[in-house]
């Protein structure tokens, strides 16, 4: 789901900034997440593009009083009072008259939201092509052995910063006798701690139940483990996730199919870079002269 568009978020932003006290950009997110009921990737998408606050200040519409704190101009003001004014005054055909000021200005804000879209587009675009290599990388892996499976998973964890090498960090204990223990890693590069580890490779929709959990726990517990990691290529019923929120020593993450994905793409896990592109915008403050 796209994030909103620029010229859909100016009014509730100006609404909530129109006394004219400073507001923190994060005060600023959090309201325009509730107001237009944004998932956490959508809020985090809205976030990391920064469009709205840049806009606003191109538009002159607010100021920057200090480093992500923000408030209104007058320019800002005198905008929101017409386009209020606009909403609320009937004529004859539509139920509002429109101010050609106001109307303009819309024209504009329009404009200017439309020359962001092919940024919105590749974000988009970005997201989809992700989501698809994220199917791939799961149709892949189920493909494979069990075997196979448990060194996926602890490169996967070498390559988040578990241990530093195979050599020093991972170790595949998985076959007959494991205990329900597929592999051992040092969650530090110093081996000061260590992460039990069970990989569950499951090639049909079947959820991860609560035994397999209780199992995993009890495992740990004879080895003397008091942290450990479940990854399958499934899902984890809610009774699992129970189980494991429930379990305090030792420590229970889960990791299920769609977040295993997400991690070997970040982490370039049996994944390879095709192509790179760099967004670039004007550097304003090279262009900043210094007027004394």
């Amino acid at each position: 789901m796209p994030i909103p568009s620029i010229d859909q978020m100016v009014l509730p932003v100006l609404q909530h900034i129109a006394d004219g006290q400073e507001y923190r950009r994060l005060n600023i997110l959090d309201m325009l997440t509730k107001h237009f009921s944004l998932t956490k990737d959508e809020r985090a998408r809205l976030s990391k593009s920064g469009q709205m606050e840049r806009y606003l200040s191109r538009k002159g519409f607010i100021n920057q009083a200090r480093k992500w704190h923000y408030h209104i101009t007058d320019l800002g003001r005198e905008f929101l009072n017409q386009s209020l004014e606009e909403s609320s005054t009937p004529d004859m055909n539509t139920g509002t008259e429109v101010n050609p000021s106001v109307a303009n200005s819309r024209e504009n804000n329009t404009n200017a939201g439309d020359s962001l879209l092919p940024e919105r587009s590749i974000e988009e675009n970005y997201q989809q092509i992700r989501k698809q290599l994220a199917t791939e990388l799961l149709q892949k892996i189920k493909s494979n052995t069990p075997a196979f499976f448990e060194e996926l998973v602890i490169d996967l964890l070498i390559a988040m910063g578990y241990g530093g090498s195979w050599e020093n960090a991972g170790e595949v204990t998985g076959g007959p006798g494991d205990g329900g223990i597929d592999g051992i890693i040092n969650q530090d590069k110093l081996g000061l701690d260590v992460v039990g580890v069970q990989a569950k490779l499951r090639t049909t929709g079947s959820n991860i139940s609560p035994s397999v959990i209780n199992e995993f726990v009890g495992a740990l517990r004879l080895k003397g483990l008091s942290k450990g990691v479940i990854i399958t290529t499934a899902s984890f019923s809610s009774n699992a996730k129970a189980s494991a929120e429930g379990s305090d020593n030792p420590k229970i993450v889960l990791i299920d199919g769609e977040r295993l994905a997400q991690l070997m793409i970040d982490h370039n896990v049996g994944v390879s870079v095709e192509k790179t592109y760099e967004i670039k915008r004007v550097d304003s403050d090279y262009f900043a002269e210094d007027v004394e």
